[in-house]
């Protein structure tokens, strides 16, 4: 447990809001989920801009409506997508380090694109740890706050930041004289982020099941627009458009299933399977989301168009790996700049 340095006061839950890290891993055999964070790369950028551990706890907002209440100065950082920050009602900049004054408070206005943010803050959201976890899996009431979204009037514990978090806060004070806040001049490119968009086209893999689906199903899949159903959530996008149509699915033995794993139920229906996940499945398995697009398709809004692209098991993991060594440079040159500006 981390050791308790302020709190944080709920003060609008908005839409659902819950605490995440990178997820309850190493229990799926014995059937607990992973859950954690919907955009991984959003929780990684954000702890790495306020000096955590990329897989500490921190908030994930679903579209806006949220609000926090800070009990003493803070540096936060706002990434991903769905509302736009403010603080005390004027605009804050997301994908850089930010000090916030203590009594102000946070809040998250809507904004025109994307579907979830992640707000970390330094020191890390220290609610107990459950299975090695401390992210909220509400189906089974898992970690977090009672295993449970945020509702006005809660109380966040906070760890206490890091030394290189607590010199750049300390920094950004004494450049906020009487204001609220003060940002860093410094953040995340553009361009280092996923390629995030209303309409994205996702990049799959072929499922276990690919071939026991009808030709003119597997070319639908390929082929067409799905829209995102008001009826998704955290464990799975149900996508609306052309049905399709599998042979032998009756005799499926549950199998295990991964985050972007794209089941199509009797009724011919694509599910995509998401964070809070179930960790089987029995339905055929058309495809598999490439590691690397699963932060863009977190950001797909209800109501958006996703299509699929169909690449080889061999492109995929060479995408997964360079984005994780491009992650690891975005990282290495965010924790350069951090100290570069506490030597200043």
């Amino acid at each position: 447990m981390s050791r308790i340095e302020s709190s944080a006061y709920v003060e609008k839950p908005g839409l659902f809001t819950t605490v995440q890290d990178g997820g309850r891993s190493g229990h799926q055999r014995i059937g607990v989920p992973v859950g954690g964070a919907m955009d991984g790369f959003a929780l990684r950028a954000a702890n790495a801009l306020v000096g955590n551990d990329p897989h500490a706890a921190a908030l994930e907002l679903t579209l806006a409506g949220f609000a926090l209440r800070l009990a003493a100065d803070a540096l936060v950082a706002v990434t991903g997508g769905g509302s736009a920050p403010t603080v005390d009602g004027c605009p804050l900049p997301a994908w850089r380090a930010v000090f916030v004054r203590r009594g102000a408070v946070l809040a998250f206005a809507p904004a025109a694109s994307g579907c979830r943010a992640c707000l970390a803050i330094a020191g890390g959201i220290a609610v107990p740890a459950v299975l090695g976890s401390r992210g909220t899996h509400v189906p089974s009431r898992l970690g977090g706050l009672d295993g449970r979204p945020l509702r006005a009037g809660d109380a966040l514990p906070l760890g206490a930041p890091g030394p290189a978090a607590a010199a750049l806060l300390a920094k950004l004070r004494g450049q906020a004289g009487d204001a609220p806040w003060a940002a860093a001049s410094w953040g995340v490119s553009p361009y280092a982020l996923p390629a995030y968009g209303e309409h994205p086209v996702v990049r799959v893999t072929p499922g276990p099941e690919y071939e026991r689906f009808t030709p003119d199903s597997l070319r639908l899949f390929r082929e067409s627009a799905f829209i995102v159903s008001p009826r998704s959530d955290r464990m799975g996008y149900r996508l609306d458009g052309p049905r399709l149509e599998s042979a032998g699915a009756g005799s499926l033995l549950s199998e295990p299933v991964a985050a972007g794993t794209i089941q199509v139920p009797p009724d011919g229906a694509p599910v995509v399977l998401m964070a809070d996940r179930q960790t089987t499945g029995g339905y055929p398995r058309i495809a598999q989301v490439s590691a690397a697009d699963l932060p863009v398709l977190a950001q797909v809004r209800p109501g958006s168009q996703v299509r699929f692209a169909l690449i080889g098991y061999g492109d995929s993991q060479q995408l997964m790996l360079a984005g994780r060594l491009e992650e690891m440079r975005l990282r290495a040159g965010i924790g350069m700049r951090m100290r570069e500006e506490t030597h200043r």
